[in-house]
């Protein structure tokens, strides 16, 4: 007698999380000096916000992006988006008053079906596709997750004359970076949960951080810098010229 077994079949993978990235760049870009938004200043001969969107652009996890920026300088971003045929942007919308709020009215225009939100600093042109994905693939394994580096200098908390109050223990701290990535539902109910106060929050993994749900970081690069001063720009070009590992 023959017995025969049935094959079993392989379980189909299930489809990858729908991501949406917010890129806040509705700063006034005041300690940079000068008029022009940092989010136009050239990198290279790049644009800022052009550097930052190429590798949203590139990076496979991402499917749509939304900017919040001012509202002078719309006209201008989504002519940039044009010439460098950003295809992934799907809305500039106007920032708010502060960080937080900007993210608000992006995230308001996203897909229903995003699973996850990528929040991002217009102004860290730097980042790479590669360092996108990972920080996706972290949050998509544990709900939340952000891009960050271990703090290379020896930390010192002071009161309000100056004097030092203690010495953290340097090697559990790490400087936080973006992209930082959430499930929709937990930022969401986050964000719910903080009611007024969460406008006045300058990172995105406070809100998380309040409701005891866990924040991972993924290790990203030193090169992730934010474009804030005019030396943080001939740092930006000096660290293009050391390595071909970008895109523009």
């Amino acid at each position: 007698m023959c017995f025969f077994s049935r094959q079993r079949m392989p379980e189909e993978a299930p489809p990858p999380a729908f991501v949406s990235a917010i890129i806040v760049a509705a700063g006034q870009s005041t300690r940079m000096g000068g008029d022009t938004s940092k989010q136009f200043i050239l990198i290279d001969g790049v644009p800022v916000i052009v550097r930052t969107l190429k590798a949203f652009e590139i990076a496979e996890s991402i499917r749509e992006v939304v900017i919040a920026a001012r509202e002078e300088d719309i006209p201008q971003m989504y002519a940039l988006v044009q010439d460098y045929e950003i295809t992934k942007v799907k809305q500039i919308v106007t920032g708010g008053e502060t960080r937080q709020e900007s993210v608000f009215h992006a995230i308001a225009q996203t897909d229903e079906q995003a699973d996850f939100l990528a929040i991002h600093d217009g102004a860290r042109p730097l980042v790479r596709p590669q360092e996108i994905d990972q920080v996706v693939e972290a949050a998509v394994e544990h709900g939340a997750a952000a891009l960050g580096v271990p703090v290379k200098d020896t930390i010192k908390r002071i009161d309000e004359n100056g004097k030092i109050l203690e010495t953290p223990e340097r090697s559990a701290l790490w400087a936080v970076q973006t992209p930082q990535v959430f499930s929709r539902t937990l930022y969401l109910r986050a964000v719910e949960q903080a009611g007024e106060t969460a406008a006045n929050l300058t990172d995105d993994c406070q809100l998380i951080e309040r409701t005891g749900a866990p924040v991972y970081l993924v290790q990203g690069a030193y090169s992730n810098l934010k474009i804030t001063t005019p030396e943080d720009v001939y740092a930006a070009e000096g660290i293009l010229k050391s390595t071909e590992d970008f895109y523009a």
